[in-house]
């Protein structure tokens, strides 16, 4: 098979290509340039999944970043195993018909324990005493050891949080590259989720975003370059475009308010208890999934929602099964927000009483997606921890705003304007440029490895 790399560049919609993005600018005029048209939900892990299986959710499992575990009455982000999606890989159809292909996945989500031959993953260490340490898991094992000998330990803190910076996309690319040498893998997969932070944090205001735009762009002219020399297909790509928003909805709040929720009090702050609510909202972005555990408030349900101000669609078992979300896995109710809208995972009524994660970066204790994450309530109280944990005394990061409208950016929608859907460069004629279909992004790929 031929050698291929697939260069993920997280939120590159075609109006980011431009001056201030000079070399995709001009390497987009010898190539073939086209939008992909947004799949439901358009965020990191479901899209990735059917960029790699040629399915939709439906038949995946992957219905957003996280879902409600009904067995376990958890809600579950951002977990790790591949065995989560639940359709064939390309590296397994790959491997079926030429026992020689290899792969190599470098930061797309559902990185370990799959079948790709090498791979390279956020893995923090968890102390007992409650720290978190930055690292990364690798197969084989001792991959992670030569990546951070060779380019320091991961920079955890720089591929999310207030800190996010491009530090994060360039360990990343120069990884690929060391592994590209390391290994020779006929498809190589690789994340670049620079333009996440600052598209999300300002929305598409150029004065603000024009530096994080010339860094990426650095990024990916150092990574064509390099695989130009080693003759590979070369296939740029992104996930979905970010749109402009300026309306938080707290559909939690709307539930509470309703007495649809189940709060539990500890140490004077309040937690979510979903598996005792009658009904709650997992928030992803501008796509949320409404559990209800108790069938006699269904009608009460869709009621509220469809009231609420801010969503464009509520969809039941039709709605689900007609774009592609169809799966055990999602809400009773899936919900697309209006197109300056998004959800948030607020779910107290008083700052007080918010439970103590909320002012923290912890993507697995929170029950939904936060992006005010990337933003910092005060430098100097940041500092002043950092100062506890230096010297060794414990502390708790507790910088992280309340306040949702900070954020500019989001995405998950499939109603958005063509100048922000997720784009695909390749050499290949393609044939319908400005509306690609997700799961035939599976079909691209297979076609550069077929040569």
């Amino acid at each position: 098979m031929k050698k291929t790399v697939v260069i993920d560049v997280v939120g590159l919609s075609s109006n980011l290509i431009g001056k201030h993005t000079p070399f995709l600018e001009q390497y987009i005029k010898d190539k073939n340039f086209g939008a992909i048209a947004p799949m439901l939900p358009a965020v990191t892990t479901s899209v990735q999944s059917t960029y790699l299986t040629g399915k939709l959710p439906t038949e995946h499992g992957i219905v957003g970043n996280g879902w409600y575990d009904n067995i376990d009455s958890e809600i579950k982000f951002w977990k790790q195993s591949n065995k989560l999606v639940l359709a064939e890989k390309i590296w397994d159809k790959a491997k079926k018909e030429d026992p020689n292909f290899t792969c190599s996945n470098m930061f797309w989500w559902y990185n370990m324990y799959s079948n790709a031959d090498y791979g390279v993953t956020p893995r923090p260490n968890y102390l007992a005493d409650g720290r978190k340490m930055p690292d990364c898991y690798s197969e084989p094992a001792e991959l992670r050891d030569i990546l951070q000998e060779k380019l320091g330990q991961f920079p955890l803190f720089q591929f999310w949080g207030p800190g996010a910076n491009i530090k994060s996309s360039r360990w990343i690319a120069d990884a690929s590259m060391i592994t590209e040498d390391l290994y020779n893998p006929t498809l190589t997969l690789i994340y670049l989720p620079h333009l996440d932070y600052c598209l999300q944090k300002f929305g598409n205001d150029f004065d603000k975003i024009s530096k994080e735009l010339g860094e990426v762009d650095e990024l990916v002219k150092d990574l064509v370059l390099f695989y130009e020399k080693k003759g590979a297909n070369i296939i740029i790509l992104s996930e979905y475009g970010i749109v402009p928003v300026n309306k938080p909805i707290h559909i939690n709040r709307v539930f509470r308010e309703n007495g649809l929720l189940q709060i539990r009090v500890e140490r004077g702050l309040e937690l979510l208890d979903a598996g005792a609510s009658k009904a709650f909202v997992v928030a992803d972005h501008q796509v949320a999934n409404v559990y209800i555990n108790d069938p006699s408030v269904t009608d009460k349900v869709k009621a509220i929602l469809e009231k609420t101000p801010g969503i464009a669609l509520v969809l039941d078992k039709e709605g689900k099964k007609k774009y592609g979300i169809d799966h055990e896995r999602a809400g009773d109710f899936v919900l697309v927000a209006e197109p300056e809208s998004w959800f948030t995972y607020y779910f107290w009524l008083d700052d007080a009483v918010a439970p103590d994660y909320a002012r923290c970066v912890d993507i697995h204790k929170k029950p939904g997606y936060d992006p005010v994450e990337m933003f910092m309530s005060s430098k100097p109280r940041a500092a002043y921890k950092l100062l506890r944990k230096k010297a060794g005394f414990r502390y708790v990061m507790d910088v992280i705003p309340l306040d949702a409208t900070l954020i500019k950016g989001s995405h998950g929608s499939v109603n958005t304007p063509p100048e922000f859907h997720p784009v695909l460069i390749t050499d290949q004629k393609l044939n319908n440029n400005d509306n690609i279909q997700a799961t035939e992004v599976h079909d691209l790929i297979w076609k550069a490895l077929k040569g």
